[in-house]
C-alpha cells in the first residue's frame, strides 16, 4: 500500500482501535456532560434505530459501553474538523457496535496486489466532474450486515459502464456474484480484482436484480442458460495509483465509475463533509464505487459511493480528499470494459 501521511500516528491508533482516554483531545467538563447525557442518548439512540434489547440484560450493557465509547471516538476525531466542509463524525447506526464488530461485518474486503499505473497522465481534465450527472449511476444500496461491498463495487461499475455505452440504466444481481463468484466467499468477503477475473474468464452475464433479488446473505448459485440476457465484462484493468490521484481522476473521466478498495474503519462514525484527516492507507478492507470528482474549492476531493444506504453519510456517499492516498483510495482501482 502507498501514500504516507502526517498523521500516521493517529492512522494507526484509529485502525488498531487503540482509544485511549489519556490521548482524547476531550476536556473534563466535556467528557462530564457527555457521560451525564449518556443514559439519555442512549435511550434517544435506540428509539431512532429501533434496538429492542432488554434494558436488563447482558447485551444492553454491552451496546451502552459500545455507545459511550463510540462518544469518546466522535469528540476526538472531530477536533480536526477546524476548516469548512471538514468531515464531521456521531451518532449513526453502528454507534452501537464494537469496531471489532463493525469490521467483522461490514468491512470484508480484500485487496490484491496490482501493479503501479504506468500509463500517460491526461493532460486535460475538467475541474469537475460526476457521472451521476450523466445519469449513468444506480442508486445507493445497502448490503447490510453481509460483507458484500465488494460484489457491491464490481457491479455497481459494470451497470454503469454499460449505461455509458448507450443501454438503459439497470441495476444488476449483486446477488449473482455474491454466491456465484467462485473465487471469493460471498458474505464473509471477497476481492474486486477476483470477482472480476471470475467474470471475464467465465463470461457470466449479470442479470437485473430484479431477476436476482439481493438477499444480504450467501445463497446457492442459480445459473441462467448462455442464452439468457444479460451484461458480460469483456475485461479489466486494476492498477495501483498511489502519488498518481491527477492521473486516477483522467482514468475516471476515460474508463467511467471505478472499484476501488479502501480503509473504512473510521467510517464508523462519519456523517458528511469531506475526510482530510485520520483515514488510513495501511488496511485494505472495504470496496466502494468512486463516480467523480471536483477541485473547484479549497479542497479538492473524491466522490465516493458506499453501499451502506442512503442515510448514512452525505446520502450514501462519502467524499475523501484528493492528495496524499487518503483512506488508500488510490492503492486499487479496476476499471471494467464491456
Amino acid at each position: 500500500m502507498g501514500g504516507g501521511h502526517p498523521y500516521l500516528a493517529l492512522l494507526a491508533a484509529v485502525s488498531t482501535f487503540l482509544f485511549p482516554p489519556c490521548c482524547l483531545n476531550v476536556s473534563s467538563e466535556e467528557t462530564r456532560t457527555q457521560f451525564n447525557g449518556s443514559a439519555a442518548a442512549f435511550d434517544s439512540f435506540r428509539a431512532q434505530f429501533r434496538r429492542f434489547y432488554a434494558a436488563d440484560g447482558e447485551e444492553f450493557k454491552r451496546r451502552r459501553l459500545n455507545f459511550q465509547d463510540a462518544t469518546k471516538r466522535h469528540a476526538y476525531l472531530n477536533s480536526f474538523s477546524t476548516v469548512p466542509r471538514s468531515a464531521s463524525y456521531g451518532v449513526n447506526r453502528f454507534s452501537d457496535l464494537s469496531q471489532q464488530e463493525f469490521r467483522d461485518l461490514y468491512l470484508r474486503a480484500r485487496a490484491d496486489r496490482v501493479p503501479p499505473f504506468l500509463g500517460l497522465k491526461r493532460e486535460r481534465f475538467p475541474r469537475r466532474f460526476d457521472w451521476r450527472d450523466r445519469a449513468v449511476v444506480a442508486p445507493v444500496q445497502n448490503q447490510e450486515a453481509c460483507g458484500s461491498c465488494w460484489a457491491f463495487s464490481v457491479v455497481g461499475a459494470t451497470q454503469s459502464v454499460h449505461a455509458i455505452g448507450g443501454w438503459q440504466l439497470e441495476q444488476l444481481s449483486v446477488q449473482q456474484v455474491l454466491d456465484c463468484s467462485s473465487r471469493n466467499k460471498g458474505c464473509s468477503g471477497g476481492s474486486t480484482v477476483q470477482a472480476l477475473k471470475w467474470l471475464k474468464q467465465t463470461r457470466v452475464k449479470l442479470v437485473p436484480q430484479s431477476e436476482y433479488p439481493y438477499k444480504a446473505r450467501t445463497g446457492i448459485c442459480h445459473v441462467f442458460s448462455r442464452s439468457h440476457g444479460g451484461v458480460a465484462v469483456k475485461n479489466f484493468t486494476a492498477h495501483d495509483f498511489s502519488g498518481q490521484e491527477e492521473a486516477m481522476m483522467g482514468h475516471l473521466v476515460e474508463r467511467g465509475p471505478l472499484a476501488v478498495i479502501v480503509d473504512a474503519v473510521s467510517w464508523q462514525d462519519y456523517l458528511g463533509g469531506i475526510i482530510q484527516h485520520h483515514c488510513s492507507s495501511q488496511w485494505a478492507n472495504h470496496a466502494v464505487l468512486v463516480v467523480g470528482y471536483n477541485t473547484v474549492g479549497d479542497i479538492p476531493y473524491w466522490i465516493v459511493q458506499n453501499s451502506w444506504g442512503a442515510s448514512w453519510g452525505n446520502e450514501g456517499y462519502v467524499y475523501i480528499k484528493i492528495g496524499g492516498n487518503l483512506c488508500g483510495i488510490a492503492d486499487s482501482v479496476a476499471a471494467v470494459f464491456l
